[in-house]
């Protein structure tokens, strides 16, 4: 026999299903479902986790919990490619940044090869669609490399902060890792996403002519929002035979 926050997850998704509630709609309050269903409030979050884990509620802090709307997913373009998001079923996207200058230290002063304590300027980039976060960057770059004015007016200087780059310096090679993985704490509270949901995380570490790094970016996707495209070409090596 079912426990009974699996009966409460049945019928809510039924409801949820059948359109009688529909996406974006705020579920009743919590206090309020648990009476309804005649249980306590431990039994119907444990309904909503259900829920939660199938994609069908979110819960918003201080908003409650909604009837989640059909994912829409962008289009991460790989080789030297970034977010695209013209490719994303015409998705209105917005793409909120924040910067800040910080220490490379532990992981990042490895990507980077520099020298633990080193300045750099790290970019925070949230993709969003009205209230639905679709992505996360984290992209670093060393302090006397920074673009300056990347967050004027300028149409390119947008366009680049829209698309997750921000390299000033003319790179040699781009190097990607690519991985699902559990979200972190903070990746789950910024995307919104299930702790148990996998997310697609992507390291981009970019090289100049001279081997240097120039821009390490760690990117972070919810599974379902997002699509990565990747395409190779084939080089052709032409070779002179002397007589």
């Amino acid at each position: 026999m079912s426990s009974r926050h699996h009966d409460i997850a049945d019928d809510l998704r039924h409801q949820i299903t059948t359109g009688r509630i529909k996406p974006g709609e705020r579920l009743p309050s919590e206090v309020g479902l648990a009476d309804r269903y005649k249980v306590g409030t431990v039994t119907l979050r444990s309904a909503l986790a259900v829920l939660q884990g199938e994609g069908l509620v979110e819960k918003i802090h201080g908003k409650g919990n909604f009837v989640r709307r059909p994912p829409r997913k962008i289009v991460y373009v790989g080789g030297w490619g970034t977010l695209d998001p013209w490719t994303a079923a015409e998705a209105a996207l917005c793409v909120t940044v924040r910067s800040t200058t910080i220490q490379a230290h532990g992981h990042l002063a490895t990507l980077l090869k520099v020298p633990p304590g080193s300045p750099l300027t790290e970019f925070v980039c949230i993709s969003h669609e009205g209230e639905s976060p679709h992505g996360l960057a984290r992209i670093y770059i060393p302090r006397d490399l920074a673009p300056a004015g990347v967050f004027d007016d300028e149409p390119s200087h947008r366009e680049a902060v829209t698309r997750f780059a921000v390299l000033s310096v003319p790179q040699a090679a781009v190097r990607k890792t690519v991985c699902a993985r559990p979200p972190t704490p903070d990746e789950a509270s910024t995307l919104r996403t299930n702790f148990t949901a996998p997310v697609l995380a992507i390291t981009r570490v970019a090289t100049d002519s001279t081997g240097r790094i120039v821009e390490v970016a760690l990117l972070v996707f919810p599974w379902d929002r997002v699509d990565a495209v990747f395409t190779t070409h084939h080089v052709t090596e032409e070779r002179q035979t002397q007589a």
